[in-house]
């Protein structure tokens, strides 16, 4: 039962994910087509951008437990809504902050003057994109928590679609400025749709969501959750960095083929996320019943369902390798190489999935730095070996040490959460000094 609930939650989620991704897929090949010097300061904006709205995102994320906690408690769900806001709008601001001084990271960082030229008013354009998504991802974080998965597809692809409808219209006449306007228009959309569709839930009906004074010692525990999820994100994104890096050392096809790889394992890694998020409504219940074996059949359940929607994913890869992969690549070569990597790179991601799961729960319950440090250890191991692993094993070898990493993060977040929801007490909630099991 618990397996079709989550499924069914988790579906429109994995759309409205799949979905943002192919927006961004336009953007890439529509610059590309307009000049080089656009699509180069585009990646070097992106390479800022992404961690930057990933980390906004991450500490947004949690808000979810505290949601779901008061679902049936309007006024205690207001003070929530209205502390998430806050929270959004501190971690957007200083995520634009980060987008806003791209040009002066790529001089330091020793790029081009031609693609810092052709940067122009884009990082700031984004940088508005990122504060306006601390606002959108308050919304949809709240939306997730009551379970309104839904409300959230229907933001998500209503931003989608004004992305693609304007970078259609405005990339090949504007170029990386017309890019520029079409994502921060979508993201505009996007928050607009999602506070709409919180402001038709049942329980907060006729109730003011707007902003208010802050209480700062709410959005304090709210961040307590949040922020180590935005450590966690960056964290990753420097490990996966590092591997991009070490790939590039081996070859030109090596890098490529890497890089399709990582774009097919992201794919299919979405449908995790998306599980995860769908999981959180029902810890919600668990964190206030107290219930520790309801809290953990309810991320058993979030593990079968992750794992089975990458088996049913893995599968239709290689069943479709030979009209999927040319999407990504004509040289044959290249496409040759990717197949060979397929079983390692369904391994991969069958073990990030199952550790990103059980990482959901840990929200969840509200306990999230442990996941944080085990990124630290793991990720920073996996750093320091990828260099040596790429020269002596090739871009096998590479993925092989990625598989073994995630699978330690499994091993590692099993054992913490048995760990953490131990301490909830019947009737006690997160945090109550009983241990069981």
């Amino acid at each position: 039962m618990k397996d079709r609930v989550i499924a069914g939650a988790a579906l429109p989620l994995y759309l409205t994910l799949i979905a943002s991704s192919a927006g961004a897929v336009v953007d890439t090949a529509l610059l590309g087509r307009h000049a080089t010097a656009s699509l180069a300061a585009f990646a070097v904006a992106i390479a800022v951008f992404n961690p930057a709205s990933a980390a906004v995102a991450g500490a947004l994320r949690g808000v979810m437990p505290f949601v779901a906690e008061k679902d049936d408690d309007p006024d205690g769900l207001v003070d929530v809504v209205r502390s998430g806001m806050w929270l959004g709008v501190t971690v957007g601001f200083l995520g634009a902050l980060a987008v806003a001084v791209v040009p002066l990271l790529g001089r330091i960082a020793g790029v081009s003057g031609v693609t810092l030229d052709a940067l122009g008013g884009f990082p700031y354009l984004l940088a508005a994109a990122v504060f306006v998504l601390g606002l959108s991802m308050s919304a949809t974080s709240t939306l997730v928590g009551l379970g309104r998965g839904q409300a959230v597809m229907r933001s998500g692809l209503a931003g989608t679609g004004a992305a693609v409808v304007l970078s259609l219209s405005l990339v090949p006449r504007l170029g990386l400025p017309g890019a520029g306007v079409a994502m921060l228009a979508s993201v505009a959309i996007n928050a607009c749709v999602a506070h709409l569709g919180l402001r038709r839930v049942p329980v907060l009906a006729g109730r003011s969501l707007r902003l208010g004074r802050p209480r700062f010692g709410e959005v304090l525990r709210f961040a307590r959750v949040g922020i180590p999820l935005a450590g966690t994100v960056l964290l990753k994104f420097a490990s996966l960095g590092v591997l991009t890096l070490a790939a590039a050392r081996i070859s030109t096809d090596a890098a490529a083929v890497h890089s399709v790889c990582m774009s097919l394992a992201n794919l299919i890694f979405t449908a995790a996320v998306a599980v995860g998020q769908a999981l959180i409504p029902l810890m919600g219940q668990s964190l206030k019943e107290g219930d520790v074996w309801d809290a953990r059949r309810n991320v058993a359940a979030g593990l079968r369902v992750a794992f089975g929607a990458v088996a049913v994913l893995g599968l239709l890869l290689v069943t479709l390798r030979g009209v999927v992969i040319p999407v990504f690549t004509s040289d044959a070569g290249i496409q040759r190489l990717v197949r060979g990597q397929l079983p390692l790179l369904l391994l991969v991601v069958a073990f990030d999935a199952l550790q990103a799961v059980v990482g959901f729960g840990m929200i969840g319950i509200k306990r999230t730095l442990s996941s944080l440090v085990r990124f630290a250890v793991v990720g920073g191991a996996l750093a320091v070996v990828a260099v040596p692993v790429a020269e002596a094993r090739g871009l096998t070898g590479l993925w092989g040490a990625l598989a073994c990493a995630n699978a330690l993060l499994v091993v590692g977040q099993l054992t913490s959460f048995r760990r953490h929801s131990a301490l909830l007490a019947v009737g006690g909630g997160a945090g109550a000094p009983v241990r069981v099991g």
